[in-house]
């Protein structure tokens, strides 16, 4: 399997894959993960535990471990870069998407996607991610 190298970029591509396209399955939800433990408000827990902005121990452990097989990440070819994505939410309830959390750092992972052709969300994605686009004009992938 694949293994990607920045984390925040797995997460988007999970989104698109797992919350979007639903062909990655089944979707996680923190919620049913934090229940599990006997944890009814994934919002509570955060703010109690002083977790509010950063991601889920739980979380992390799952989507890090989380293997996406060549022929799906074959299947994208556009993916959204916003603050407001179900994968964030999965991995920080309460994020406000006012810091870096979730700034990608590499786009290095782009070879694990060889049908991406667009990256909607660049250009105003408000949340400190930066894609080099002369790197993603060289690859043939387009932004919005």
């Amino acid at each position: 399997m694949p293994a990607f190298r920045d984390f925040n970029f797995k997460l988007i591509v999970i989104d698109k894959l797992m919350y979007d396209d639903e062909t990655l399955t089944p979707a996680f939800r923190i919620a049913d993960c934090l229940k599990a433990k006997g944890i009814d408000d994934p919002q509570i827990y955060a703010y109690d535990n002083d977790l509010a902005f950063t991601v889920l121990d739980e979380a992390r452990a799952y989507f890090e471990a989380l293997e996406i097989s060549p022929e799906l990440l074959a299947t994208v070819e556009t993916l959204e870069v916003d603050g407001g994505l179900q994968v964030y939410q999965e991995c920080a309830p309460v994020w406000d998407g006012e810091d870096d959390l979730f700034d990608v750092g590499s786009l290095d992972d782009l070879d694990l996607l060889p049908n991406l052709r667009l990256i909607e969300g660049v250009d105003n994605c408000g949340i400190g991610m930066s894609f080099d686009t002369d790197v993603l004009a060289s690859r043939g992938i387009a932004t919005d």
